[in-house]
């Protein structure tokens, strides 16, 4: 038998976005389809300047909320989000992140079976633009702050595919804005510091997307030294210390073979040529000129 809408508790969505109108149509898409009775959807956009807009009104009837202006970034949008939400069970899925089928009903079925819970973890995958997979990312069958600790060394788990309760939200919400890449790694921390309690499952619930504009692939390095920041400043330094030190060390040697690098006679060669090719390209290939090019 079907249960009621009023029987299931209500799980929110958020998806804060902003000029992402190339992928937010599939990850909206992947919310509607779960079909789920009890669903409030909120969308969060930044300003954006492309379609994005256009997309999100195409779906506007289904949607409890959604508006369009200027924030302070992702996390300012996800908090946004947070305080118009009512739902027993909170989430947000980035416009670039998308739900595989029954993912919904799994975080439904899973609070209610394990009411002592504060938060749900899947299994995810990160895929890139022609679906093919990149990394499979499994959570430990334990998450507590030791593991999460371990978030560099493989004890991590993908966003999209976890869900919180609102009890646990309100004991350690909002998201700090101050963090602008890993600020999912410090609620989880400081849901960990506070005695919430994790369940985990192998069950694939979601995909995240690997592209040249996402936060985790543009700015990869940053990434790394933001989560080591946060596991710091949550105790965890010995955890870290070694991707540090490493990080450091390629640093410096870049820093001193610098010279050797730019006047390497192939790399002089090659220096105008890539110059005249990305000007003649648009603005999105400067991005991905290294250094040695520029100067």
């Amino acid at each position: 038998m079907t249960l009621q809408c009023e029987q299931l508790p209500r799980i929110s969505v958020v998806t804060p976005t902003f000029n992402q109108g190339e992928f937010i149509e599939k990850t909206i898409q992947s919310v509607l389809s779960q079909n789920y009775p009890n669903l409030e959807f909120i969308i969060i956009d930044g300003g954006s300047t492309d379609n994005t807009i256009d997309i999100i009104k195409k779906y506007e009837e289904y949607l409890t909320y959604w508006v369009s202006e200027p924030d302070r970034g992702q996390s300012h949008a996800i908090n946004k989000g947070m305080a118009k939400a009512t739902g027993d069970i909170l989430t947000w899925l980035n416009s670039d992140d998308w739900y595989l089928p029954g993912t919904l009903e799994y975080f439904s079925k899973t609070f209610q079976n394990n009411p002592e819970i504060g938060m749900v973890v899947g299994s995810g995958r990160i895929v890139d633009l022609s679906g093919n997979e990149i990394y499979y990312i499994e959570p430990n069958p334990t998450i507590d702050l030791n593991s999460l600790y371990s978030w560099m060394n493989g004890g991590n788990f993908l966003q999209p595919s976890s869900a919180f309760s609102r009890a646990a939200w309100e004991q350690v919400g909002p998201i700090d804005e101050s963090i602008h890449i890993a600020m999912d790694l410090d609620l989880w921390l400081r849901m960990a510091e506070n005695g919430i309690k994790f369940i985990s499952t192998d069950s694939l619930l979601s995909e995240a997307l690997s592209h040249p504009n996402a936060k985790t692939t543009a700015f990869e390095k940053l990434m790394l030294l933001d989560c080591a920041m946060v596991i710091i400043q949550h105790g965890g330094k010995k955890h870290v210390e070694k991707q540090l030190t490493d990080i450091i060390n390629k640093y410096c040697w870049y820093e001193k073979n610098y010279q050797a690098i730019i006047q390497n006679p192939v790399i002089r060669f090659l220096r105008p040529i890539i110059k005249r090719l990305a000007k003649n390209e648009d603005q999105y290939w400067s991005e991905f000129i290294p250094p040695w090019v520029k100067h």
